[in-house]
């Protein structure tokens, strides 16, 4: 009989990522995952606690309070993972907008205060590690069913259906019925990949769908007086920040006026994109410092690079500007 080392618990690993690309011809070689509107999250538990990370290594424990039920629900099992964070809303299916009041509530006693009003759900989709032994060369199809053998299913935490035997396009019928950004394809016999993108994940997108980096602003006017109209965006190329266009919908008062706290204390004299903004967009524009992501919603690209219709969507402080790039567009 062969004894295996048992493994401490990881401090960290780095989520694997999903390419986006179109729906698989070969279903059987497939499982097909709903695409979760919210934060990426890795769960480490051992002892009955829990410690979250987000996908940039972010410690945050203490933003979900709600949470740390799961470290009891695993019991005395050592485990690590894989998963979203998400705000339900009242259709029962995650609504990222009413996420965004989470994501945004860091200074001390906030959390608290909104877990019983705004209260999160943690996802899991994947199991990376368990009672001492990595998981990481094991097939999705084999992590997938130690993870369901947890049977997490909680008053704030579940596992989410995988779908073996569908077709890919009657899942993400569903999805789109439920205005889900799409749906995730994993190949069963692929390994977990830690910090890489790959086609053994799929995402196949309903939406055009894209986080991009803040480069500036161009002053409101109207109701806007005294705050923004619209941000200047851009993406990373090989020379650095790109520009990509301006959006200037899709705010609430709220979104309006966090982004504004944040933006303010950024401001730089020059341009960060590397390359030109057009003169009526560049002529009264503030500059600032390119480190906040949002993500928008837009109905494709132009020649010149720039989004059409592009329509605010929520901030993303899971995301590191460094490594937003433009995604391929592919709907279909």
């Amino acid at each position: 009989m062969i004894h295996r080392e048992r493994m401490p618990l990881p401090d960290r690993i780095v989520p694997m990522l999903a390419r986006v690309g179109d729906l698989p011809a070969d279903d059987g070689a497939w499982a097909y995952e709903m695409k979760w509107d919210g934060l990426r999250a890795l769960a480490y538990i051992g002892g009955g606690r829990v410690r979250l990370l987000s996908r940039t290594g972010q410690d945050i424990t203490r933003d979900y309070p709600e949470l740390g039920g799961l470290g009891a629900a695993v019991g005395r099992r050592q485990a690590v993972l894989d998963g979203e964070i998400v705000a339900l809303g009242e259709d029962s299916w995650p609504d990222f907008e009413r996420l965004q009041q989470r994501m945004n509530a860091r200074k001390p006693g906030l959390a608290q205060r909104l877990a019983p009003v705004v209260p999160v759900t943690y996802l899991a989709f994947d199991l990376l590690h368990l009672d001492g032994r990595p998981l990481l060369d094991e097939p999705y199809r084999a992590r997938r069913a130690l993870l369901e053998g947890l049977d997490l299913q909680g008053p704030r935490w579940q596992t989410p259906p995988s779908f073996t035997g569908e077709t890919g396009a009657d899942v993400q019928a569903v999805s789109r019925q439920h205005s889900l950004e799409g749906i995730v394809a994993k190949r069963l016999a692929s390994r977990y990949e830690p910090g890489r993108r790959t086609g053994s994940w799929r995402k196949i997108k309903n939406l055009q769908r894209q986080e991009v980096v803040v480069g500036g602003w161009k002053p409101g006017e109207g109701a806007r007086a005294g705050r923004f109209g619209s941000l200047l965006i851009g993406v990373q190329g090989d020379g650095g920040l790109e520009y990509a266009g301006h959006v200037g919908t899709g705010f609430s008062e709220q979104a309006l006026d966090m982004l504004w706290q944040r933006l303010t204390p950024l401001r730089r004299p020059t341009s960060p994109f590397a390359s030109p903004v057009p003169p009526e967009h560049a002529r009264r524009a503030v500059w600032v410092e390119p480190v906040l992501v949002i993500d928008v919603a837009f109905t494709g690209w132009t020649e010149a690079g720039r989004m059409r219709a592009p329509s605010y969507q929520g901030l993303r402080t899971d995301k590191d500007p460094a490594e937003v790039i433009r995604e391929p567009s592919r709907l279909p």
